[in-house]
């Protein structure tokens, strides 16, 4: 039998180390955008088109590589980043696998152009499925620059698998974050179809929140402080108050690398116990320092998973320390039993003189029934003595209101009745039927909206005054592309500017109060994977519309809302279920109710 175990060809072996490294346009960008840091770079410009398939190009000013170097950086496991294995457990530097380049050169075009500060000239490699077109002197600025075009250009069922713009841009835009949130001494540009979506300079990290996440981040943000033996931790988190239902913006950075980690993230919700519901999520932007040999963060093929030696300590420091900042900055409660806060003297009271009590002039002559004038007590009584001295209670009726039990005028003129302020209970010729009134009312509004965005005969009504609401510039974005579709639906802009929306106008189902949760639901599923036709994201649009502004479970409804909910129910195209597949009534037969008797 002849031998069938061979060594693979290095093309075969790069695109197969291509699916651990690179799943994604983001992961290129995360790849070249850690390489710019690790050369040194203090300006990184970031150029994406088509959410990164057609072009993903990093230009950085870092220290540039030499003509061998830069042919070198496209072979497998080639690394200026570790020497023995040892040092895998005393990184300092993001990328060290030494694979980066090479599998995103396997699979896609690649154009690199670097220069070394010394040099007077630079090199140019151009690269197509691992293979060397050209390398070439080049004149170009000391630093480097990649261009990665047409990726999974040879492997057209990867590129099959990749998301909708829209979710592949989110995903771009989510590691731009990462990286400069942990690097806020860098500026970063990013460019999205030749439109800037990001100009960060070089500050500090609460500017750099504040710059990334809108200016009424400010306003929220805690300051968290804390060393230790084992860590330092610095860093922010949000109020309690702007707790958000989905988790979003929740980083977690470990010697300025993002990591994703559930268990310090429960170390976190935990310090917030009894100030934020359980279905709601903080806001935090912590950073932990620990030393290099306490942890291995060559887990995972993305980095993001990091093996701590000693985790349980760690869930507690950060639990107590970020405890501690909600108390120290009087965002949580404080028990403190030497004194009563509440009788406590304002600061602005405290140097003013007390005033002085004023004085009562009394006439203590006057007296209001010496008058001949007023009629004595004992007329009060005259004529007692016609009247009969028993009162004849059986001919008392009690009032409607205060009676026991409803009339039965009324309860025939009542079509329906509320059930704890959940079900809307109605009687049908078989026996009863139990309506969930917020479900009910989902499936209603969902077919209104979706009718609306698909036929284009919304209603909307002028808002007597423009709304502003405020958003970072990569949620902004999301609603640009949602615009034609809430435009459909009813709504009416003024303008979508870098940091903020203007509505004019509404449709006519919606309130003012509903807006901002509106929009913050939109944004939400929008980063969710959506798929990419027109009909799905027109109708996931749809539901989450009707979910943002359905009656809610708990919400009292007179018997007219009642009776219109019964009756805009089965008028819908599918009443049994809401959009999101989930019962809308049930029946009761009355054999049913027979048997439990």
């Amino acid at each position: 039998m002849s031998d069938i175990i061979q060594l693979l060809p290095d093309h075969v072996a790069n695109q197969i180390a291509a699916g651990e490294v690179v799943q994604r346009p983001a992961s290129v960008v995360k790849e070249l955008l850690e390489n710019a840091i690790d050369a040194g770079a203090t300006i990184i410009k970031l150029l994406v088109k088509d959410a990164g398939k057609t072009l993903v190009q990093v230009i950085d000013n870092g220290c540039g590589m030499s003509n061998t170097d830069a042919r070198m950086s496209f072979e497998r496991h080639a690394t200026s980043k570790i020497n023995k294995a040892e040092d895998l457990f005393n990184l300092q530097t993001k990328g060290f696998r030494g694979e980066a380049l090479a599998s995103i050169a396997a699979i896609a075009h690649v154009e690199l152009k670097t220069k070394q500060e010394s040099d007077e000239i630079g090199t140019q490699i151009i690269i197509e499925g691992s293979k060397v077109i050209h390398q070439d002197p080049v004149a170009t600025p000391t630093g480097t620059s990649i261009a990665v075009k047409n990726l999974f250009y040879n492997i057209p069922a990867r590129r099959n698998f990749l998301k909708s713009d829209t979710v592949e841009t989110r995903h771009i835009i989510d590691e731009m974050q990462r990286i400069a949130l942990a690097h806020p001494s860098i500026t970063f540009f990013m460019y999205h179809n030749d439109n800037e979506v990001y100009h960060l300079p070089a500050s500090n990290l609460k500017k750099r929140i504040i710059a990334i996440f809108g200016k009424k981040t400010n306003e929220k943000l805690v300051p968290i402080h804390e060393e230790t033996e084992l860590l330092t931790i610095d860093g922010f988190v949000a109020k309690p108050e702007f707790a958000k239902k989905k988790r979003g913006e929740q980083f977690f950075f470990v010697n300025n690398r993002f990591i994703k980690s559930a268990y310090l993230n429960h170390a976190v919700k935990m310090a917030f116990e009894g100030l934020i519901s359980n279905a709601h999520h903080p806001t935090y932007f912590l950073f932990l320092n620990v030393p290099t040999d306490s942890i291995d963060i060559n887990i995972h093929p993305t980095k993001t998973e990091i093996k701590f030696d000693n985790e349980q300590s760690l869930y507690a420091i950060i639990r107590a320390t970020v405890k501690h900042s909600l108390g120290q900055y009087n965002v949580a409660p404080i028990l403190d039993f030497n004194r009563d806060s509440s009788m406590d003297t304002p600061y602005k009271y405290k140097d003013i003189k007390p005033s002085k009590e004023p004085s009562v002039k009394v006439d203590r002559s006057f007296n209001p029934f010496k008058s001949q004038d007023t009629p004595s007590w004992e007329s009060l009584y005259t004529g007692i003595e016609n009247n009969p001295t028993s009162t004849e209670i059986e001919h008392i009726e009690s009032s409607p209101e205060t009676s026991l039990f409803t009339s039965d005028a009324e309860v025939s003129n009542a079509k329906t009745q509320q059930l704890h302020n959940k079900y809307v209970v109605s009687a049908i010729k078989s026996g009863m039927v139990f309506i969930h009134q917020a479900r009910a009312h989902q499936r209603i509004l969902y077919e209104e909206f979706l009718t609306k965005m698909t036929v284009g005969e919304a209603v909307s009504q002028t808002l007597l005054f423009p709304i502003k609401l405020q958003f970072d510039s990569s949620d902004l974005m999301l609603l640009k592309n949602l615009q034609e579709d809430l435009e459909s639906s009813g709504f009416q802009f003024d303008g979508i500017s870098d940091e903020n929306i203007v509505i004019k106008g509404i449709p006519s189902q919606i309130e003012e109060s509903q807006l901002s949760r509106i929009f913050e639901d939109l944004i939400a599923a929008e980063k969710e994977e959506i798929p990419d036709t027109s009909f799905s994201h027109i109708d996931y649009m749809a539901k989450t519309l009707a979910k943002s502004t359905a009656i809610r479970v708990g919400q009292s409804l007179n018997n007219k809302e009642q009776e219109e909910l019964v009756d805009s129910l089965f008028s819908c195209k599918e009443p049994n279920t809401s959009p999101f597949g989930q019962a809308c009534f049930t029946t009761l037969t009355l054999e049913e109710i027979d048997n439990r008797l």
